[in-house]
Formats: C-alpha cells, structure tokens, sequence
C-alpha cells in the first residue's frame, strides 16, 4: 500500500469514527483509574462487540451516518483495505538474534473499521479456555496514560498461563527468567495488575522486545497530545501456555507520523522454553 493511500485511509477512517462510534463509545469507554470489576465488565462484552464489528448489518444499524460516509470511500480503495492480507504466525521467521523483527512492510493490519475506536478506549477481552490472554486494543492518549505522579503497584499475585518462578543467575543480569508482561503497557494503558493484560514472557521479550516500541508510542501522545490506536496480539500455538511472542501494531490517529507492525520473540538467548508448559533449562 502506498504512503498516500495510507494518508487517506486514516483520514478516512477518523471521519468514520467521529461520526459513528458514539454508541460503541458509551458502551465501553474506561479510563485509568476504574475499578477491575469495570475492566471485567468491558470484557465481557467483547464479544458482542466483536461480532457487531464483523457483521456490517450491525454497523449500519449503529450508525447510517457512517455507512453513508464509507459509500464515499471509492471503491478501489475499499478494496485495497479490505485485501489487506491478514496476519499468520507462519509469517515469522526463527528467532534468528534480533529481539523484535518489522514484518508487512511496519504496516499495521487495521482495516478502517478498527479506526472505529474512541480516543481513550481501552478492551481487554475474557481469558481463553486454557485462561490465556487474547488481543488486546486500545485508543491510547492522555485519556488512557496513568495520571502524573501515579505509581506502579504490585503484580506478584497475578500468575499468567504457564508461569513459573525460575532464576539463571549465570546467564540472565536480572535473573529471573520471565516477567508478568503487560500486554498494553502500564506507562500507555494505566493498567497494572489487570489479568487479562498480562502473560508469560521473557526478560529479554519485554525489555529488548517491547519495551522500545511503547517508549515510542508513550513519547508520541506526550508530546503531540494525539491518540495512537494500538493492538497488541499474543500467540499461542495450539495448546501452548507460554505465546511464542507478539504482534505489535500502531497507527497514530490525527497524522501519519507514528506506524509500526513488529513481532516480539518470546526467547532468551541461552535458554530453552518448553511452550507448552513454561518449563526451561539452559542450553
């Protein structure tokens, strides 16, 4: 897709937003400092959400207003986003030394439904059955970033599918193995001990990995005030409980100026990881 068309596919997209996400808005909007039973009851209704999202009856029946401005999409262009090709963990390479690899030419999967999400939306969806966490989207902005002065709490209780509480002193500076990897990051979202935002992940993913990519986000709304909308995805391969990484997709709102879609490898170099139950030893 070109730099133009992608220019046109987020004007267009925010039009569509303005005018018709206000009942989507009402339904989920959350801010920062609501309680966890706000963020269960926003998940709860993720599916319902979802299903709308993917039925075009239910986004006209929400708002003709927004199905008269996409009929004014031209055709060729609606077309281009609606080909995009979808993402497929077959797209990524072996880990082959890089933490963090570019893959779609860094340009993220969004279709401009998914542009529909108000700034300061955040949707953590149910845990799976195997109680593993799903993508996770937001609209991040000042609406959504902890207030200042606000700190960190404690995450020591949350315990993410396949975790397990394991030191290689000789090999890893922090020692620790895994981290409680926040999803959405605390410093973009405000969530801290939210379960439904965090996993198993390496030191090495979350830090060499994902970390860089939300410093880049966090700066951008600091310093423009505008809104970044923001999906990170886990993935787990059949009935594994530790993701084999993570995809990470960004697309600034109000300009074109901020856009990334990198994997995260979900490794630590001198250890091997059983995926399937988070278990490891040193190599």
């Amino acid at each position: 897709m070109s730099s133009n068309l992608k220019k046109n596919r987020i004007i267009i997209a925010c039009t569509i937003a303005l005018v018709g996400c206000g009942a989507i808005a009402d339904r989920l909007s959350t801010s920062s400092d609501e309680s966890a039973n706000t963020v269960r009851e926003i998940a709860d209704d993720y599916q319902t959400l979802t299903d709308q999202f993917d039925d075009s009856n239910a986004i006209s029946e929400t708002s003709s207003e927004t199905l008269d401005i996409i009929e004014l999409v031209p055709d060729d262009m609606k077309n281009d986003m609606e080909s995009d090709t979808q993402f497929d963990y077959s797209m990524i390479p072996d880990y082959s030394g890089e933490a963090s690899i570019i893959i779609h030419d860094n340009t993220p999967f969004f279709t401009y439904e998914d542009m529909l999400w108000e700034p300061g939306l955040e949707v953590y969806p149910p845990l799976d059955e195997l109680e593993r966490c799903r993508t996770v989207y937001a609209c991040i902005g000042k609406e959504t970033m902890p207030a200042e002065g606000e700190e960190r709490g404690s995450i020591g209780m949350i315990k993410p599918s396949g975790w397990q509480t394991i030191k290689y002193p000789d090999i890893i500076d922090d020692l620790y193995l895994y981290n409680r990897c926040h999803l959405i990051g605390w410093q973009l979202g405000g969530e801290n001990d939210n379960e439904y935002n965090l996993i198993t992940g390496t030191r090495y993913m979350n830090v060499n990995g994902m970390l860089q990519y939300e410093d880049q986000v966090a700066n951008y709304v600091n310093n423009t005030g505008n809104h970044v909308i923001y999906r990170v995805t886990p993935v787990f391969v059949e009935n594994e409980l530790v993701a084999r990484g993570v995809l990470m997709e960004a697309e600034s709102v109000e300009d074109y100026s901020l856009h990334f879609c990198v994997w995260c490898y979900n490794v630590q170099p001198g250890i091997e990881i059983d995926y399937l139950t988070g278990d490891s030893r040193a190599v």
